[in-house]
């Protein structure tokens, strides 16, 4: 879907009103182009997020801009995972959106204030798909965006590819990160996912994963079904790839291949 046909579906969802990165709903604030807000998920839990503007912008300027939806892996949280990568991506132009899934902690120094309200509680990778579509819905009430695309981090990976999947004329296409497979996704896995996803998806495991039979098996699968891959070499498990203090490594290569494929949508 071209970008000025998916700005046509935003904007009719949004009513138009105008062409801000402003007129969503939650409680926000705004400091050095972040903005913070909460949303509501479909079972009535708070969820805790921020948007960041593209560098050059302010969030009341009219302008049209590509949004990364960043969900972030086991045990982490939005901010903590993606503070290396976001100033990257707003550098090249796009707006991103991070958010606290309920399945995540303090890796990477974070603070997830969403999983804490689920402490002692049992659940699933797949119970935190409703997390994305609270951000997916907060996203396209969003003025000013010509498109939307999911990324994701080894559990919310898949579940990225889930999204698209449900939402296939507004989200544009799927980077997913050292997608999560097996019994810890059951009843949401990732093949059965890619069979059914139409959007352009690039599916990136870092070297060190691919010594595992799962991983390759399901590479070879996706590449079959025509969906680009790429293996990271030094690596990282999930968006990590991306960080070079994590992966003790030069990232441009991985880089250059994310770039690519964003620029292709």
């Amino acid at each position: 879907m071209s970008r000025i046909l998916a700005f046509v579906c935003l904007c009719s969802l949004a009513a138009c009103s105008n062409t801000t990165l402003e007129g969503a709903q939650g409680n926000e604030a705004v400091i050095e182009g972040r903005k913070s807000f909460t949303i509501t998920s479909s079972d009535g839990f708070t969820v805790f997020g921020h948007l960041h503007r593209p560098d050059g912008f302010e969030f009341s300027d009219s302008i049209g801009v590509p949004l990364i939806l960043a969900f972030h892996q086991g045990g982490a949280s939005g901010e903590a995972e993606y503070a290396p990568i976001i100033p990257r991506l707003r550098q090249n132009g796009y707006a991103v959106l991070t958010i606290d899934q309920r399945r995540g902690g303090n890796r990477f120094m974070g603070n997830n204030r969403t999983a804490a309200a689920f402490e002692g509680k049992n659940v699933s990778y797949c119970d935190a798909y409703g997390d994305l579509e609270a951000a997916f819905s907060y996203a396209i009430k969003l003025d000013g965006i010509t498109e939307i695309i999911a990324w994701g981090s080894s559990y919310s990976a898949t579940l990225a590819v889930k999204l698209a999947v449900n939402h296939p004329e507004l989200i544009t296409g799927v980077l997913a990160f050292s997608p999560a497979s097996g019994e810890p996704m059951t009843g949401c896995s990732v093949l059965p996912l890619a069979f059914q996803v139409k959007q352009p998806v690039l599916f990136l495991r870092p070297e060190s994963e691919m010594s595992l039979g799962s991983v390759a098996a399901d590479l070879t699968a996706f590449a079959r079904m025509g969906h680009e891959t790429y293996i990271a070499s030094p690596g990282a498990h999930g968006s990590s790839m991306l960080v070079s203090d994590r992966v003790e490594g030069n990232t441009s290569d991985t880089w250059a291949i994310v770039f690519s494929f964003l620029n292709r949508l």
